[in-house]
């Protein structure tokens, strides 16, 4: 069976990359139409745009999270497979993800990475997931979702043998922390989208000073779309809030690939 990595652009799954070489790599990218989301280093765009094989416009994650995927390839000196879904807001027309109907994972993370395995593999593969030792509750969660054989499917074909190789070796959050220092590989203070819904209002509300105009889309597409990402509050409310005291980002973490699933 072949065996593949999925990166996320945190510092967990960029840590199995390094130290549980793998036959392939592959990361899944998000993105949109608005070239407010554009990185700031317009040099990244061509470079995006032949990694994923179309023109590419922006995204919603961190524009670091570009340099973590490319540091990372030349750190572990593999390739990583680029693939990408549809652009965010040509997923649907009249709503927008939330956490009951959270499509935006499936979509723009694990589809694409469904397709690349169609394109390229005709037998289910190995993939690495970067659940840590202590995360072993979502490790059984998505095991339970296995067959017999421990495969789990899309679109009822089954593809993928989930693997979690930190959980194996009792490897925690502080020696993941510890193995990037001083190393030559650049990470967002979170990786995934700046504006996901899993994350509190205080974490939205920075993000609205760390990357304003990403953060500008969330809102745009909640208007547009008459809907909200979080059900209690609008991405607009969260905007007016003054932030009360500085956050600790060490003290948050989103780094499991597949977007956290």
């Amino acid at each position: 069976m072949k065996t593949c990595t999925s990166i996320s652009g945190g510092q967990s799954s960029a840590y199995i990359a390094a130290k549980y070489p793998t036959d392939y790599n592959v990361f899944a990218l998000v993105t949109v139409r608005d070239k407010d989301c554009a990185p700031k280093d317009k040099g990244l765009i061509k470079l995006v745009s032949d990694k994923i094989g179309r023109d590419f416009i922006g995204t919603l994650e961190d524009d670091i999270i570009i340099h973590t995927i490319l540091d990372l390839e030349q750190h572990i000196g593999s390739k990583i497979d680029w693939v990408v879904g549809k652009h965010f807001e040509d997923l649907r027309k009249t709503s927008v993800p939330n956490i009951m109907w959270r499509y935006c994972t499936e979509l723009m993370k694990i589809k694409p990475m469904f397709k690349w395995w169609q394109e390229n593999f005709s037998e289910p593969i190995q993939m690495n997931i970067g659940f840590r030792a202590g995360e072993d509750k979502r490790a059984k969660n998505m095991l339970d979702r296995c067959n017999e054989d421990g495969l789990r499917a899309y679109n009822k074909v089954y593809w993928q043998k989930p693997h979690f190789p930190m959980i194996e070796d009792n490897v925690h959050r502080d020696k993941v922390v510890n193995y990037w220092r001083g190393k030559d590989v650049r990470f967002a203070v979170q990786n995934n989208c700046v504006g996901c819904f899993h994350r509190n209002p205080l974490t939205l509300r920075k993000m609205f000073d760390l990357h304003p105009e990403k953060m500008e889309w969330f809102i745009k597409e909640e208007i547009k779309k008459d809907a909200r990402f979080k059900s209690d509050i609008s991405y607009a409310d969260i905007k007016k809030h003054k932030p009360q005291h500085e956050i600790d980002f060490d003290d948050w973490s989103c780094d499991s690939g597949y977007c956290g699933l």
